[in-house]
């Protein structure tokens, strides 16, 4: 068999050696004209004063390595001129976008407020920064820009998170989802709004056990500085740590953000049982319970309607199956006419004292399902104030005329 010389061959490997050298100074200009990739950070506004601002905000900024351009993606923004936009605030139904805007105009807003900022900036892969900064450019788009928001599993810090979960190829995800600090959302919403009473009030009343189950840190990640919490921790794909650097943009002038503080039921139990004791003291003048029952009834009669409502009619997971209606139960509107009668001196019709025993023993019924559910509902505040007061009232008002 014919075998080729050595120098049969030479010309062969000179030629390949010569076309290598041609495709690598060719590759050469596209290497180095290939852009530095953004450099990524997650903004973290403090808690503010209204309202809408209390659960805190963040963003992602994204900084052009060539301009030095930085442009905040922000998932806060709402528009209150929409069609049906505040039926579909009731409903549970309502959009918020995503808008790009320059950083420092977007920052404008929290300064002016005397809310602080810090960023995180991330350790990214310089394909993942890339990936992420096209991702957000697109979704930002006015047609892309829209999101059904709710308050704990899709505002402006799930949003983020889930944004660089999808850059990370998952890792954020699986980091954070294994563990848990045994916060959960109804904890984490009334300590953000306990600054204002109507507000941890309306979310401690109008939550179902939805909102009682243990958070891994990924879930309690809705709250923006839980989740930068949790970037502290993580790491990239490659190992190192996740966050570079830290730094504060704006300080923070107001009210800081709540520390964790146990909830105790116990002082609303001896709350209940000393006005139950007064009402059985005042038995004797029926008039004057009638003037404390009489508001009593009606808030709860009218709260006990707004948590079927949310219930049965709108998309606010989180206040279905509220336990809280055995206490603020809609049956107390018919004992208003009774309570009416009493004020002016009249007895009450026999409806009058079945209605009030049957709110008592529901109210009873919602201590008993509370030990026997397999999904507990931290009620037990309520259950200790509200319970004493229902069966006070149906044993003083309850009895037959003489």
């Amino acid at each position: 068999m014919f075998a080729p010389s050595r120098r049969s061959l030479r010309p062969a490997a000179l030629r390949c050696g010569l076309l290598a050298l041609v495709l690598w100074l060719l590759a050469v200009p596209a290497l180095a004209a290939e852009p530095a990739p953004p450099r990524i950070g997650v903004l973290t506004m403090q808690p503010g004063e209204v309202f809408f601002e209390r659960f805190g905000h963040d963003a992602i900024v994204v900084v052009d390595p060539e301009s030095g351009q930085a442009i905040s993606y922000n998932f806060g923004y709402f528009d209150p001129s929409e069609p049906d936009f505040l039926a579909r605030f009731v409903r549970g139904e309502m959009l918020y976008h995503l808008v790009a805007l320059p950083a420092e105009q977007d920052l404008a807003q929290y300064r002016d407020a005397g809310r602080g900022v810090n960023v995180q900036w991330l350790d990214l892969e310089p394909g993942q920064a890339r990936a992420l900064a096209a991702a957000l450019a697109e979704r930002a788009l006015p047609e892309n820009s829209r999101y059904r928001y709710d308050y704990f599993t899709a505002n402006c810090a799930t949003q983020v998170r889930d944004a660089l979960d999808d850059a990370l190829g998952g890792a954020l995800k699986s980091q954070l989802s294994g563990r848990s600090r045994g916060n959960t959302y109804r904890s984490e919403a009334v300590r953000l709004a306990r600054p204002a009473p109507w507000m941890w009030l309306g979310f401690d009343l109008g939550l179902g056990p939805y909102a009682d189950r243990a958070l891994s840190r990924w879930e309690e990640a809705f709250v923006p500085m839980r989740l930068a919490d949790g970037l502290r921790e993580a790491h990239n794909g490659t190992g190192r740590p996740l966050v570079v650097a830290e730094e504060q943009l704006l300080p923070h002038r107001i009210a800081p953000e709540p520390a964790d503080s146990p909830r105790r039921w116990w002082p609303w139990a001896l709350a209940g049982l000393g006005l139950a004791a007064g009402i059985l003291a005042l038995r004797r003048h029926p008039r004057l319970l009638a003037g404390f029952a009489l508001p009593l009834w009606l808030l709860c009669g009218l709260a006990g309607l707004l948590i079927v409502y949310i219930w049965g009619f709108t998309a606010h997971q989180a206040g279905w199956a509220n336990r809280n209606l055995f206490l603020l139960n809609p049956l107390c509107l018919l004992l208003l006419p009774g309570a009416l009668a009493l004020l002016r001196g009249r007895t009450p019709g026999r409806l009058f004292r079945i209605v009030l025993r049957a709110v008592a023993a529901l109210a009873m019924l919602g201590w008993i399902l509370q030990w026997l559910s397999l999904q507990p509902q931290y009620n037990l505040p309520w259950i200790g104030l509200l319970l004493p007061l229902h069966a006070a009232l149906a044993m003083a008002l309850g009895r037959r005329p003489a």
